[in-house]
């Protein structure tokens, strides 16, 4: 509806012939326009954030989301002596807010359940049993998709992550589901980078710093960045192509990787921004995706009954 167009005909109609009609017609058509305003400007101010819409809204955010859902995965670990304990989840909350702006998306609330085992040591971690961190993940997705949210794209921002979630989206074809799940993972290559000082940087060091004091500058510490090692300790002497799970205490032991110290708003701005028009578009393709449900739905069918399938 061009609500736009309700008053084009010319005032002075309005004065002629059954005046009274007309004008009665006229104060409907100033009424509409300014309910399709006000409709209007609470589309534009729509929360993205799951918690805080009412019911009514809620039904109309999945709406304008196309049914396109965030779940921004962070986790609870030390992050070095100078930045907090919820800096994944932060970080990527920041992130996947700010990209809901550029393409709106509904955004579920903190999620922290994730394999966060090789920090037990440090206090403040929380690390759930790999059984429950599945389970949960599971239960959590099939209850957005239950309540509308059929893409489903979680937003990872925890390394400790990358294994599980992709075990976790492809597990998702164990069983049929009229949802798709999707994970995204944003690493900071792109042109014109800000160049970093540190050759050492996984975890708490200059780039996390850098981000953190753009997301919550409020809580980075940045003086006690140098008061623990981030170097790397090397000591396990294993081949390359051989893995146990005691890698990264062995390299890092502070649960601390590279130097904080050196970090700069300069850096923090520029991946932020980067990061946040990377997740943009990742949601506009999701939103026009045709294709993924098809196949899926394609291989549930193909897989009841294998022996049918060509060969």
């Amino acid at each position: 509806m061009h609500h736009e167009n309700l008053l084009s005909f010319p005032v002075s109609w309005a004065f002629s012939g059954d005046s009274a009609v007309k004008m009665k017609y006229l104060a409907l058509c100033l009424l509409a326009l300014t309910f399709l305003k006000g409709f209007a400007q609470t589309q534009n101010n729509l929360s993205p954030k799951w918690e805080e819409l009412t019911g009514p809204d809620f039904i109309t955010a999945i709406h304008n989301a196309h049914g396109v859902c965030l779940l921004p995965f962070g986790i609870i670990e030390k992050h070095g002596p100078h930045l907090p304990l919820g800096t994944d989840l932060i970080n990527v909350r920041y992130v996947t807010e700010h990209a809901a702006a550029q393409e709106y998306a509904v955004i579920f609330p903190p999620y922290y359940f994730g394999q966060i085992a090789e920090a037990k040591h440090e206090p403040g971690t929380v690390s759930y049993s790999m059984h429950m961190q599945l389970e949960l993940l599971q239960e959590t997705t099939n209850e957005m998709a239950r309540n509308g949210c059929k893409k489903i794209l979680i937003v990872n921002g925890h390394g400790g992550n990358e294994d599980l979630l992709p075990y976790f989206a492809q597990s998702q074809l164990q069983a049929p589901h009229d949802y798709v799940v999707y994970i995204y993972r944003w690493h900071a290559r792109y042109p014109g980078r800000p160049a970093e000082h540190s050759t050492v940087d996984m975890h708490a060091g200059e780039s996390e710093t850098a981000h953190t004091m753009v997301s919550r500058p409020d809580l980075v510490h940045q003086d006690r960045a140098s008061q623990e090692s981030g170097a790397d300790q090397a000591r396990l002497h294993l081949p390359d192509d051989v893995y146990t799970g005691i890698w990264w205490y062995a390299r890092f032991p502070n649960h601390y990787s590279g130097d904080g110290s050196v970090a700069t708003q300069e850096l923090g701005q520029a991946d932020m921004k980067a990061y946040v028009s990377d997740l943009a578009g990742a949601i506009r393709a999701i939103k026009a995706d045709q294709t993924s449900l098809t196949l899926q739905n394609e291989f549930f069918e193909k897989s009841q009954h294998p022996l049918d399938t060509k060969q």
